[in-house]
């Protein structure tokens, strides 16, 4: 008997052996779920084509916050989830840019190719900055997956019909019909499905694992799901309609973070994340997404989207024979009527209109002012914006081609839109002039007027662009 203990002994280590090589096998053995890349007809540089047109669009139509310092802590997370990108699925070709969008919706949306929007609302709802990393790393996933080409490549659809439907196939968390009025605000009558519920669960499991990867806790994502879920009231139905609960998706998530090497101190609370916050409490409230889609012109330019206090009315002062001189510190200076009030100003736009002239539609009669992302060619350029602008006012339509002028002593290009206002009733001439300015942006100029008052308007437009100077 006793020759025969160890062997006992040994057996029952043996047993006791393989039960712990069960209990760590789903870490040690089988370790994280296993993502595949969907099949996909399409090159890469389609995805990245798509999306720097649609970025284009976006920032042109909707108001991208200017905050230098918000803005920089959003990009400093978001590169830090992109470096977390496993390697398989990295694409050098992306690049990967952040912005914030000053809408108040918890909301977020990637577009094929890296660039990507995060609501100031989303931030403001996160209760940490894991939270918001988690959206973060579900919409990198989608674009790391190729999603969009691939979903266009399941439907056989060319790359024409799923332009129109980028801002929300890029994984826009919000959706329903808040989403699907803001994809109509960029791309007007195209129709695309969201994500499929297959896709939908590659990027909550792709995402966790970038979160883990980037030392967060993808717990986190599952919590934020929840929250969205949760103030989606009414609407959680249209929510998910658009963007499809795979089934489960809060476990799913608690499960996948099971699988993963999470930190035993993830990343929680950041001083960055609460400075954002503080920031976003100073500043006025931001509209929602149907609100801004409802007063395109509020966003021109990229402004922040606040709504103008102002009023219209049937008539409006002529200009001042007297002149003031407008400048934006030492870069820009010009001449308008000494009774145009500067009404509205952003880091990237100014108004200045008369009273009567302006409100939360827009100007009727006065000018415009700004800068504009540029690729450096003036041309491209310049039908870019104009073509955003088209799009945000549908009314009006562009009554000939670019003719080449000079502006500030540089050469510019010049052309006129036209259409029955739907503030005054009547037409409308809106003449854009635009210029490069030396740090690759371009600067514009926009004279808005009725038809029927061009004449009185003539000179103090043509007063204010001769005066204009540009150090820029």
């Amino acid at each position: 008997m006793r020759k025969t203990a160890p062997r006992v002994l040994s057996k029952h280590l043996t047993a006791l052996a393989l039960v712990w090589t069960l209990l760590i096998l789903p870490v040690a053995g089988f370790g994280q779920t296993r993502v595949s890349m969907p099949r996909n007809k399409y090159k890469v540089a389609d995805d990245i084509k798509l999306g720097r047109d649609a970025s284009r669009q976006v920032e042109q139509q909707m108001p991208v916050l200017n905050d230098a310092a918000a803005t920089r802590y959003v990009q400093e997370v978001g590169r830090r989830l992109v470096d977390a990108i496993p390697p398989e699925f990295q694409q050098t070709q992306f690049e990967y840019t952040f912005q914030i969008i000053n809408a108040r919706d918890i909301n977020a949306f990637a577009l094929p190719g890296g660039p990507m929007y995060v609501n100031r609302g989303m931030i403001e709802a996160a209760k940490n900055e894991g939270e918001m990393a988690g959206v973060m790393a579900h919409e990198i996933s989608h674009v790391a997956l190729r999603h969009a080409t691939a979903q266009a490549t399941k439907q056989s659809n060319p790359l024409n019909q799923i332009l129109g439907g980028v801002a929300i196939l890029g994984g826009a968390i919000l959706g329903g019909q808040t989403g699907a009025v803001l994809g109509q605000s960029i791309y007007k009558g195209v129709f695309v499905n969201p994500y499929s519920r297959e896709y939908e669960t590659q990027a909550d499991i792709l995402g966790s694992q970038i979160m883990a990867r980037a030392g967060y806790d993808p717990r986190d994502l599952a919590n934020m799901f929840q929250t969205i879920a949760s103030q989606g009231g009414s609407r959680s139905p249209e929510w998910l309609s658009s963007h499809p609960d795979p089934g489960n998706r809060f476990n799913n998530i608690n499960r996948e973070a099971g699988l993963l090497r999470v930190s035993p101190e993830p990343i929680k609370i950041t001083q960055g994340f609460l400075n954002t916050k503080r920031r976003f409490q100073g500043m006025q409230r931001a509209q929602s997404m149907e609100e801004i889609a409802r007063n395109p012109q509020n966003n021109r330019g990229g402004q922040q989207g606040q709504t103008v206090n102002g009023r219209y009315e049937t008539r409006v002062q002529t200009p001042s024979s007297r002149y003031r001189t407008y400048s934006s510190g030492s870069q820009i200076s010009l001449s308008v009527p000494e009774n145009w009030g500067t009404v509205s100003e952003t880091e990237t736009q100014v108004w200045l209109a008369p009273e009567g002239a302006y409100g939360s539609s827009g100007i009727t009669h006065g000018a415009m002012i700004g800068v504009a992302q540029s690729n450096g060619d003036l041309s491209q350029a310049t039908q870019s914006y104009v073509e955003g602008l088209l799009q945000s006012n549908d009314y009006l339509q562009q009554q000939n081609n670019y003719s080449r002028t000079t502006l500030a002593g540089r050469s510019g290009l010049a052309t006129v839109l036209s259409g029955r206002s739907p503030v005054t009733g009547r037409t409308e001439i809106v003449t854009i002039y635009t210029t490069a300015l030396r740090n690759g942006y371009l600067f514009y100029a926009i004279t808005v007027v009725p038809q029927n008052e061009a004449a009185t308007y003539d000179y103090a437009f043509r007063n204010m662009l001769r005066s204009l100077r540009l150090n820029a």
